[in-house]
Order: C-alpha cells, then structure tokens, then sequence
C-alpha cells in the first residue's frame, strides 16, 4: 500500500492561525503539487460548505496551492477519483462520515490513497482515516448507518488527547477511562494525539511530528508514551 498520509489531531492551536503549526508538514507533503480538493462535510458549527472551502482556501493559496471544494463539482465521485490530493478538515466526525456515505466516496478515497494520493485529515478528517469513529470525542447527532471509516490505517485515532488535570476536582471519567471503555467491545490499538501533534504515514512507515509525545492504548494493557523519535511502525501492522 503506498500511504501518503498526514493526520492532524487539530487545525488550529493556540496563539497560531488555521493549519499554521503544521504548513511545513504540509508543504512536504504536497511538493510538486498545484491543486487539492476540500471535504467540508464535517461542518465545524454549522458552517457552510462554501464558507468552510474559503477558510481553508485562504490558507492553501498562500502555500501556492488552488483549493476546491467537493461540493462544488456535480459529481463528487469522480472529483476524488481526478484529485491531485484530498483534505478533510474537522467539525463533526458523525455529520462528515454520514456525508462520505451518501455521496459514495468511501471507497473512491480508499483506492486513491491506496495509490499514494496525499491525504491530509485534521480533526474529524483524522477520525475517519482510522478503522472506525468510536473513538470520536464528538456527539452523535446525526444517525450513521456504521461506525466504519476510510481504514487507511488499521488503528483508531483519538484526536484532540487530553490529560487529566492533577488539580481538578472533576470525578467524571478522563480521556483513559473512555478508551478503556472502548477496549473492553473492540481490538484496535487507539492512539492519542495531543494538539499540535500529527501522524506522517508513508507506505508502510509511520512517525509521530510535532513537540508532544502520543498515548497508544493496546487491549488489556496499559497505555504507552510513544516520543517522536520512536518506532510506531507496529501500529501499522496489527489485526
């Protein structure tokens, strides 16, 4: 499989505009690249389609690349099939895979970034590049007909990875808690990424970037810290 892949745990982090923390993994990632198509589906509070695409196409033609947005085309399908690269940006993981379902591209993105196509996800993009969404932090407020993702790495994604804090008072369950939750009805590995973190995945290699270390929760084991400069070449190969 050649996997070209960059998953973001968020497009935006604090003090820094939209995808500015991660533009130079992106323009790795597109060099000799001149266009890229935009799934807005996710709908980060209701935005629209159009001015979601305006948003991320302000920050791509800085980097010289045209952004389109896959509503924009009367035939989605064959969009994805003659995109240069994809990108899917965050909001709602449920909203944006029911979406992905009703147009038909599951599987038109599956075979393009079999093909090595860049696919960059941020937020709920990262979600759906997973096995499935069940570790999703959003709310089900649309009905998905399954929790089946695109499968373009074979783990679970938890974007969005948050510590407990040591001082609060809060009793409900953490982040931990709801993983482990999780691995009582399921086998894949989950891997937590913590803002301003991101997964590169070339074929079959895989290294964690940014300035965090990442959680990886295995079935009846404790979870692990995994620094950027370990081997997370396993989690490709598992199930």
């Amino acid at each position: 499989m050649s996997r070209n892949l960059l998953l973001i745990s968020t497009s935006t982090t604090y003090g820094t505009g939209y995808l500015e923390h991660a533009q130079e993994e992106i323009k790795a990632l597109l060099q000799g690249k001149s266009s890229i198509l935009f799934i807005p589906y996710a709908r980060p509070g209701g935005i629209s389609h159009q001015d979601y695409t305006a948003k991320a196409r302000e920050a791509f033609e800085k980097w010289g690349i045209s952004l389109s947005g896959v509503h924009e085309y009367d035939d989605p399908v064959k969009a994805v099939k003659e995109a240069e690269a994809v990108f899917i940006g965050g909001g709602n993981t449920f909203v944006l895979l029911r979406q992905l379902y009703q147009n038909k591209l599951v599987d038109a993105l599956q075979e393009r970034a079999a093909k090595g196509m860049p696919y960059i996800g941020t937020s709920a993009g990262t979600n759906v590049a997973g096995r499935t969404i069940g570790t999703t932090n959003d709310m089900p407020i649309v009905h998905v007909k399954t929790f089946d993702a695109l499968q373009l790495v074979p783990f679970n994604i938890n974007p969005h990875f948050l510590d407990p804090d040591p001082n609060s008072t809060h009793m409900g369950e953490t982040r931990d808690t709801r993983i482990a939750e999780f691995h009582h009805h399921n086998r894949q590995p989950v891997v937590g990424l913590r803002e301003g973190s991101m997964l590169r995945v070339q074929g079959d290699k895989m290294q964690l970037l940014g300035p965090h270390s990442a959680r990886v929760f295995l079935q009846s084991e404790k979870p692990m810290e995994f620094k950027p400069t370990d081997d997370l070449n396993f989690l490709l190969d598992v199930y």
